[in-house]
């Protein structure tokens, strides 16, 4: 396989999509949510640089974007665990079904 296989790349994303969805609406833990919402970032990454195959001209462009993405994932994700931090403090518990009440 000298080229890149576009198909194997395009599925692999839409398959890390699908089990990041899985695991943002399925669980009810606050940190396998944020695990989930990261490989669904995960998961649009790969198709950005996926779909430079077809085009190589903007493979400088994707790879700007997936750096920002990253970086901003990255953002995303210390900030989610310090909810996740002070909201155990406050409930005792990271399930989100305990936590019904939206006031601290």
């Amino acid at each position: 396989m000298s080229s890149p296989d576009f198909t194997l790349y395009a599925t692999t994303a839409i398959f890390l999509y699908i089990i990041g969805l899985y695991g943002i609406v399925v669980r009810r833990n606050m940190i396998r949510t944020i695990i989930g919402l990261e490989i669904v970032t995960a998961g649009v990454n790969l198709n950005f640089l996926t779909f430079t195959i077809l085009n190589k001209d903007l493979l400088p462009l994707a790879q700007y974007f997936v750096v920002i993405s990253i970086v901003i994932g990255a953002a995303v994700a210390s900030l989610a665990l310090m909810i996740v931090i002070q909201a155990y403090r406050h409930y005792g518990s990271i399930d989100l079904k305990k936590m019904s009440r939206l006031r601290w």
